[in-house]
């Protein structure tokens, strides 16, 4: 008998040769690659030119989530997308999704790139995941991006049981999500519904055939099990967050909400663990920020990364909180 060998290069939907609708050019400047990173094969999509900057996505996407804003970030920095642990095409163990040990994959993959010292993006788990990494990792962070959650379980209160209706239908899958196997059951076969309802989050909803990307490549057995991981793990990361915020971030960071998600909430969260933070509300949006408002959001990070980019080497002194979008790099 012969074992599949899986492939060394990426291959298939999940990869920049196969993903749908990228704009002219994206494959010019993006590769798919695979690092092996202590046992951990993770998938990463890399291109541009300048200091390092990470973008980590949410649930339920890929790096796939990125591509919109990838290209004009790509002409400032080397961009380095990745599928976190159990999604896309990273690989699907059946432990290690806490945050301490998602941050620990992306040490080790920036390791693996060469890249002491960066700068990262999280959005949604991504936010939990790079909040995980700022604070175990101050050394290795310059500035950090907040996306979208109203902070990282355990550093700020946890949600009622009983919440209002529309409330409640945006936060529902965060108990769902934790049950074991059960969930399994109830989805498989009926990805399109649960994913989509998720996505109906968007306050600009995403197009159709974007949703059914992202629902094909959650539609088999080990991919629908690695995207419930980070929550099945909330317990082991709630204990280690709340150890976490004994100690303030240091870093610049930027918190950036919808207004029609969680808004200023995302820069309350910030606020309560970091030193250092400016908020942005961008209006009219919704949870799925990169899809929904691309433009806003490139404002907003470009002119965060401005220090970064140009490679100062003094520390910034603490900024008020402010409202609005930022202005691009010049």
């Amino acid at each position: 008998m012969s074992t599949a060998v899986p492939p060394r290069i990426p291959e298939g939907p999940g990869s920049v040769s196969g993903a749908p609708n990228l704009s002219a050019g994206f494959t010019d400047t993006f590769t798919s690659r695979y690092i092996e990173t202590q046992g951990l094969r993770q998938h990463v999509v890399v291109g541009g030119n300048g200091p390092p900057l990470l973008l980590v996505h949410g649930w339920p996407e890929t790096w796939y989530a990125w591509r919109l804003l990838m290209p004009a970030l790509a002409r400032d920095f080397e961009v380095i997308a990745v599928d976190q642990r159990g999604m896309g095409l990273t690989d699907k163990p059946v432990d290690g999704y806490d945050t301490g040990a998602l941050a620990g994959d992306l040490v080790a993959l920036m390791d693996a790139l060469g890249h002491e010292r960066f700068a990262v993006v999280g959005h949604d788990t991504g936010f939990a995941i790079s909040y995980a990494l700022a604070a175990d990792h101050p050394d290795r962070v310059a500035c950090v991006g907040l996306l979208e959650l109203p902070g990282s379980p355990g550093t700020a209160p946890s949600p009622p049981l009983f919440l209002p209706g529309p409330i409640n239908d945006r936060l529902w899958h965060l108990g769902f999500n934790r049950i074991d196997k059960l969930n399994e059951q109830l989805v498989a076969g009926r990805e399109d519904v649960f994913f989509r309802w998720e996505f109906d989050a968007a306050a600009r909803r995403l197009p159709d055939d974007v949703i059914s990307y992202y629902v094909s490549l959650l539609s088999n057995p080990d991919s629908l099990r690695g995207s419930f991981g980070w929550y099945r793990a909330l317990e082991t990361s709630i204990a280690q967050n709340q150890q976490r915020a004994t100690k303030r971030l240091t870093m610049p960071v930027l918190a950036i909400g919808g207004e029609m998600s969680f808004g200023e909430n995302a820069g309350h969260g910030a606020q309560a663990v970091a030193d250092d933070v400016q908020s942005v509300v961008i209006p009219g949006v919704g949870h799925f920020l990169a899809e929904e408002a691309p433009e806003e959001l490139l404002a907003a990070l470009t002119g965060f990364l401005t220090p970064y980019r140009r490679g100062s080497s003094a520390v910034p002194e603490p900024r008020a909180q402010t409202t609005g979008v930022s202005e691009p790099i010049r």
